[in-house]
Order: structure tokens, then sequence, then C-alpha cells
């Protein structure tokens, strides 16, 4: 059986990254990629996790 995934991108605050992903991860979300994001301060993050 082929497993299925479903992808999130979320904004990440540089001063709050950790907490944001954390909350994230607490929701089954894994990590797959971080980007700059469209101004200094800000980053871009690529979830993904399994569908139910």
């Amino acid at each position: 059986m082929t497993k299925k995934f479903e992808y999130a991108t979320v904004p990440l605050l540089v001063h709050a990254t950790k907490q944001i992903l954390d909350t994230w991860g607490e929701d089954g979300w894994e990590l797959v990629q971080v980007v700059p994001g469209p101004n200094p301060e800000q980053l871009v993050a690529y979830l993904k996790r399994e569908k139910a």
C-alpha cells in the first residue's frame, strides 16, 4: 500500500521559528524544507504529514 501525504506551506517569523515549528510538529507535521520568505524577517517552511 502506498503512503499518501498532505503538505502545508507556513510563514515563519524569525523571532518565533521554534515555537511555530513545535506547534505544527505536535499536530504530526514534519519539516521538509525552510526557504527565504518575501522579506528578511520571514522564512517559509514546507511541511508534510501522512494522510489519515
